[in-house]
């Protein structure tokens, strides 16, 4: 499948709520903008848990274009759709790579979230590319974490850095990043417990591997993604305004899109939190990981 079938393929349980449920207020050939309306409107775009902030925008924008006259269900998914990929809308945020040398990934999330198949993801995307990887497996507080990690790592065929349970994660970061740069690797790609964003001790952790690792190579880590399971929906938000606080995130990885019908999650996180969304995880496979598109993901809520 092509981007935009993945992409659809992975919204299909929001895009069945706005279809279906936006679909169902059209009764007869037209409806006429009245209060009632709109309010049925801003209740299907809430179940997406795209936010409160943004569903009344997309509501009000209707209101003062098409106010006591009759509007089409394809008119009004036009207007949703445009204001949709306004809201959305944001440079183009490829990964940042160093610009020679050693890139450094640092990649956290709270417990759960997909952190570790995310990882294996952006391995399998950036082995695709030709650029030679080494993982460091920093969840030293569970040992399922590490052996999954080790298991993917396997996998892809690409090394990988452990540590003893319960050792200081920073230093498992150090080695892995020291190991990056003696085998000449392009991308060191360091792994985080999960954790809840509210545990203070476990935040200031992960401060301290941002601190160890930005001491060995000039402008590590490059990027800090954080990894949001988006079946959470709005929680999502308050993880990611706690996170940055700590350890300055550089993007999203929206994981998870195929298993929930909370999608409109990526509007309310942009809206809220500024941070881009560089990829969007759409299944359990290595090459399920697809980097954001506005308009693609717009398109796919919508299109049949």
């Amino acid at each position: 499948m092509g981007l935009f079938d993945k992409i659809k393929q992975g919204l299909k349980k929001t895009a069945q709520i706005l279809r279906t449920d936006i679909r169902d207020l059209f009764k007869t050939k037209g409806r006429l903008v009245d209060q009632a309306f709109l309010d049925e409107i801003f209740e299907v775009l809430v179940r997406t848990d795209m936010g409160v902030q943004a569903s009344q925008q997309i509501v009000d924008r209707i209101a003062q274009k098409y106010n006591s006259r009759v509007i089409e269900w394809g008119d009004a998914v036009t207007e949703i759709k445009s204001h949709l990929k306004e809201l959305l809308r944001q440079p183009s945020v490829p990964l940042n790579f160093a610009p020679d040398g050693l890139t450094v990934l640092m990649v956290c999330g709270v417990n759960g979230c997909g952190k570790t198949t995310t990882i294996a993801k952006l391995a399998q995307m950036l082995k695709g590319q030709g650029k030679k990887v080494v993982l460091g497996a920093a969840d030293t507080f569970r040992a399922a974490a590490v052996a999954q990690l080790r298991s993917w790592a396997d996998r892809l065929g690409v090394e990988i850095v452990t540590g003893t349970e319960g050792s200081d994660p920073a230093s498992v970061g150090h080695r892995a990043v020291a190991a990056a740069l003696e085998h000449g690797a392009d991308v060191c790609i360091v792994d985080t417990a999960g954790r809840l964003q509210t545990h203070q001790n476990l935040m200031r952790e992960l401060s301290k591997i941002h601190r160890v690792l930005g001491k060995q190579v000039e402008g590590a880590p490059h990027e800090v993604l954080l990894v949001l399971d988006a079946t959470t929906g709005q929680n999502g938000i308050s993880q990611a305004k706690y996170f940055t606080d700590a350890v300055h995130c550089t993007g999203l990885v929206l994981a998870k899109l195929d298993g929930t019908a909370k999608g409109g999650v990526a509007v309310a996180i942009r809206q809220q939190v500024g941070l881009p969304v560089k990829f969007v995880g759409v299944g359990e496979k290595a090459d399920d990981l697809l980097p954001f598109d506005t308009d693609v993901y717009v398109d796919g809520l919508f299109d049949d």
